[in-house]
Formats: structure tokens, C-alpha cells, sequence
């Protein structure tokens, strides 16, 4: 080859070269720099591993449809936020914070606990959890943790923390594991549910005071579901005239309202900067019971997998058999959706026009704001 050949094969490998770096797509960018999350099992993904408690699911069959197995998560596949932190961009899935630390704290954590509820004796029948206030605690350990990365300039960590995504499910637990056992707790005799709805208010607005004044600005707050019509609630309810729980639902929609109307108060500037998102997962819940055909599912009254009437008398037990097709049912054991309604509900929350299902606006408009 000679010299002017060699140069014309230097420059055609550097127009190729140059040509296929310009076709591969960019790594995208999340959305939010960070995503915090707060809850029970319905998003817990490892936390409670290594606790001392029955509230647990690191054991097959759970995990079945998920890349890295039995992994703590308290369904067949993903969770409602690792859907979440998909749509929202994320290259990998929020680790737990127990097993999270240093830089990668950046991206963010989560604190959630399987049975844990805003009071924090609720899940006590379980064993060991980690209830909202000590999540709350946990955090402000990571926002210590965090000052280092911003060489102790507050103002630049809380830039930082104002951009982020904050998440908090609470509350089911404190009407299925407290209020509404009355074998082992007697909250139900101090208090009407009205005055439980307004006590767990008052707590759930200090808790979400704390993260805001830890540099919360964006948060979700999720309602609680229709407890009444899962299947656990199936196989202990001999009802007249109703397939659910009306009395438990009931309930549950004081707390709801009373939430609703918090996230309201928030944003007309009781705390200010701050920006709520309420999600009715009451309302979204009882659109996949009603429309279950439209979403492809056949089974709304049973766990895939459990034990007893509804199969929701015991939940799904280690290296059990679940049912074939996890696509045909709403729920996965007695307490939890399956993968494919976390989808469905992810999806909706993320970018749904309607206000019964996310409100004031949806989670994508909360990331542009």
C-alpha cells in the first residue's frame, strides 16, 4: 500500500468509525437525578431480608418472573416503583438501603419495609419492620452521608435533593395489621375510624414534614387500596350482598380523603416549594377489578399463589406451586398485586391525563417541574 493509499484508509476508517458512534444511541438520561422511595411490602425490595420477621418473600416462588430471582420483593416480578424507575429513565433499579451506600446513594434508596404502617407498633404481629418513622431516620442518615459529595455546601445538596423524586405508600398496614385486628391490637376500641383516619393524618404529616425538611420538594403520595376486596380479606369476609369488605373500604376512604386534602394544603403553600402528587390507588385498584377483561385478566379474587379459600388464608409459601399464567390474575398472593398490574398501575400514575388516578397532575409532569 502506498502512502496516499494508507491515507485514504486512515480517513475511510475514521468516517466508519465516526458513523457508527454517531448511530448508537446515547445512554439516557433519568429524568430526576435521584429517586427516594418510602413504603410497606407492596413496594419493599429487600429490606426486610435480613429481619427477624414473617414478613419476608426472599424464597421461590416469589421472584419467579424477576432477573435476580427471590430478591426480597414481595410479588412474582417487578414492583409498582421499579416500574416507576424504569419509565423514569433509570438504568437500574433503586437498591435497597440495606444494602446501599456511599456514591451510589446519589442515584438514591429504598427504605421500605414489608408490614410496616405510619404508626409504629402496626406490623408488631409480623416480627422485626421498619416502620415510617425510622425510615424517615434512615434518610437523614443518607443525607449526612450525602453532605460529603457536596463538600458540606447545604445549599448545593439541597439544589441537588429539590430535583429528586420522593415516593410514600404507608398506611395499609395500619388498617390490616392494627386497626382491624383486634386480637392482638386495641386501637379499634380508643379510636372510631374517623379519629384513627385523622390520628394517622396527623403522624403521616409530620413524617412528610421531616422529609421536607430534609430537602423533599417532588413527592408522591399514594393512597391506600381497596383492603376490602383482596383475597385475604376474601377468605375471612362472609359478607351479605357485597364480594367485599365495605367496612374496612369504608374506612379506608376517610384516610384517603383526609389525604387527598393534605396533599392539597401542601401545595397551596403550607410547605413552600414543595410539590405533591396524590395517587388514588383506591380508585385505580377498583378500575382493574372493573374493566379486568379489558385488561386481559381472569382471576381478580385470588392470589396466583397461596393457601385456603381465595387462596388468601395463608399466603404463598416457600417452593410452592403458583398458577400457570400469572398474566390472568390481579393478584399474585393474599396481600399482593402481580407484575403485570404494577404494570398497569405504574403506567397510569406515570403519565395519566386523568386526575382519579394521579392529581393534581401526573408523575412526568412532576419531573419537569
Amino acid at each position: 500500500m502506498d502512502f496516499v493509499g494508507f491515507l485514504l484508509w486512515v480517513l475511510t476508517s475514521f468516517l466508519l468509525l465516526t458513523a457508527k458512534a454517531c448511530s448508537q444511541p446515547q445512554e439516557q438520561q433519568p429524568q430526576v437525578p435521584c429517586f427516594f422511595i418510602f413504603g410497606d411490602s407492596l413496594v419493599d425490595n429487600g429490606n426486610n431480608n435480613g429481619l427477624l420477621t414473617l414478613a419476608r418473600a426472599n424464597y421461590m416462588p416469589y421472584g419467579l418472573d424477576f432477573p435476580q430471582g427471590a430478591s426480597g420483593r414481595f410479588t412474582n416480578g417487578r414492583t409498582f416503583v421499579d416500574i416507576l424507575a424504569q419509565l423514569l429513565g433509570f438504568p437500574n433499579y433503586i437498591p435497597a438501603y440495606a444494602r446501599v451506600r456511599g456514591r451510589a446513594l446519589l442515584q438514591g434508596a429504598n427504605y421500605a419495609s414489608g408490614a410496616s404502617g405510619i404508626r409504629d407498633e402496626t406490623g408488631n404481629n409480623l416480627g422485626d419492620h421498619t416502620s415510617m418513622n425510622q425510615q424517615v431516620a434512615k434518610f437523614a442518615t443518607t443525607v449526612e452521608q450525602l453532605r460529603r459529595y457536596f463538600r458540606g455546601d447545604s445549599m448545593a445538596l439541597g439544589n441537588y435533593l429539590s430535583k429528586c423524586l420522593f415516593y410514600s405508600g404507608l398506611g395499609s398496614n395500619d388498617y390490616l395489621n392494627n386497626y382491624f385486628m383486634t386480637d392482638f391490637y386495641s386501637t379499634r376500641t380508643a379510636y372510631t375510624p374517623i379519629t384513627y383516619a385523622a390520628s394517622l393524618l396527623q403522624d403521616y404529616t409530620r413524617q412528610l414534614t421531616g422529609l421536607y425538611n430534609l430537602g423533599a420538594r417532588k413527592l408522591i403520595v399514594s393512597a391506600v387500596g381497596q383492603i376490602g376486596c383482596i383475597p385475604y380479606e376474601l377468605a375471612r369476609y362472609d359478607g351479605n350482598g357485597s364480594r367485599c369488605n365495605e367496612e374496612i373500604n369504608n374506612a379506608i376512604i376517610l384516610f384517603n380523603t383526609g389525604l387527598r386534602k393534605l396533599v392539597d394544603r401542601f401545595n397551596n403553600g403550607e410547605l413552600q416549594g414543595a410539590k405533591f402528587v396524590y395517587l388514588d390507588s383506591f380508585q385505580s385498584s377498583q378500575d382493574l377489578v372493573l374493566n379486568a377483561k379489558t385488561y386481559g385478566f381472569e382471576v381478580v379474587d385470588k392470589g396466583c399463589c397461596g393457601v385456603g379459600k381465595n387462596n388468601g388464608q395463608i399466603t404463598c409459601l416457600p417452593l410452592q406451586l403458583p398458577c400457570d399464567d400469572r398474566r390472568k390474575y390481579l393478584f399474585w398472593d393474599a396481600f399482593h398485586p402481580t407484575e403485570v398490574a404494577n404494570i398497569l398501575l405504574a403506567k397510569k400514575a406515570y403519565s395519566s391525563k386523568s386526575k382519579s388516578y394521579a392529581y393534581p397532575i401526573n408523575i412526568q409532569q412532576l419531573t419537569m417541574l
